[in-house]
């Protein structure tokens, strides 16, 4: 099977194979299955006899090199060794990462839960706490073969593919060529308002859907996109409203940051900055991904005249936001 690029790299995994590679590692699964949220790669939570069920992790093939996956997984290690409550993948055998014909593959306990409160400023400043102490263990070392959110890898990446690959509608190319030079524009000069920041290991996709809260004790799921960046990557996504709504939201957060590691203000510059470039590694990704039936099925609405209409405006405003002052913080 060589359908392993962005297209139909999990055409062939169905639910009798999933099963069966897992009984091989020594489970015995019970026949409940079940499709968990995920789109780069193929998730499933599988029922154990007379255990708790398990998540089993199919990796995309052809994203990750094993030595990629392999620092995911000793980072995660890591962090669960100091008791932050991460899910690390389980050791089989002496190893966290399977292989099952061509597809790679890890397992991890189940741990249920809900999205957390944002409009909840204690859960805001335990989310800083947690943040804070991945960070810690996040600046100890550096990784080796992960790459770094930057405007290189989210931005200028992300531009080229787009054009390139022709997804931008020739009514739109011009604006969106424009707009995008902004952009990036805009971000450097973030950048350089912020000076020389420190980058560090990090969980690198931290937003609301990788909490989960059960009896009000908080878990942290996927370090699949774990990179180096500024600490305000994994921070800026749990703001959301205007200036107003995230001024108290930031002041929990780095009031629970502060209680664990110094958060460097300078990067209160960089929230925007780093926004923008999500917005445009988003775009890359679904066009990354869009031969993908499972994307086509998930994302209708990308690729129309609609979206990336929309998708200018977005950038446009993106770029007035990069030139308004950066929200205030009282450091304490």
């Amino acid at each position: 099977m060589r359908k392993h690029t962005a297209t139909l790299a999990f055409a062939n995994l169905q639910p009798e194979d999933i099963i069966s590679t897992l009984v091989s590692l020594g489970f015995d699964c019970d026949g409940r299955f079940l499709a968990l949220n995920s789109y780069e790669n193929r998730v499933y939570q599988v029922g154990i006899e007379d255990e708790s069920p398990i998540v089993t992790k199919f990796y995309r093939p052809a994203r990750w090199s094993d030595k990629c996956i392999h620092e995911e997984h000793a980072f995660c290690l890591d962090l669960a060794s100091q008791d932050i409550p991460v899910i690390p993948p389980m050791t089989i055998n002496g190893q966290t990462l399977k292989n099952s014909g061509d597809y790679r593959l890890a397992v991890f306990p189940c741990k249920g839960g809900r999205a957390p409160d944002l409009d909840n400023y204690e859960t805001l400043a335990q989310l800083g706490r947690l943040i804070a102490r991945i960070h810690l263990e996040g600046e100890t070392k550096s990784f080796v073969h992960r790459p770094s959110i930057n405007i290189e890898t989210y931005g200028i990446q992300s531009i080229n593919y787009l054009i390139d690959n022709e997804f931008i509608p020739e009514q739109n190319h011009e604006a969106y060529e424009s707009v995008a030079k902004l952009v990036l524009d805009g971000v450097e000069a973030c950048f350089d308002r912020a000076g020389d920041t420190l980058e560090i290991r990090l969980h690198g996709d931290f937003h609301p859907g990788n909490v989960l809260i059960n009896q009000d004790r908080l878990h942290i799921v996927d370090l699949d996109d774990c990179r180096h960046g500024p600490a305000m990557q994994d921070l800026w996504m749990f703001l959301s409203g205007d200036k107003e709504e995230q001024t108290p939201q930031l002041e929990a957060l780095l009031n629970g940051y502060q209680s664990f590691r110094r958060f460097d203000p300078r990067e209160l510059h960089l929230i925007e900055a780093l926004r923008s470039l999500r917005i445009m590694h988003y775009a890359a990704w679904l066009a990354r991904r869009w031969k993908d039936p499972a994307f086509k099925v998930a994302f209708p609405w990308f690729n129309s005249a609609r979206y990336w209409d929309e998708h200018i405006l977005t950038m446009r405003e993106q770029v007035a936001l990069m030139q308004e002052a950066p929200l205030e913080w009282r450091e304490f």
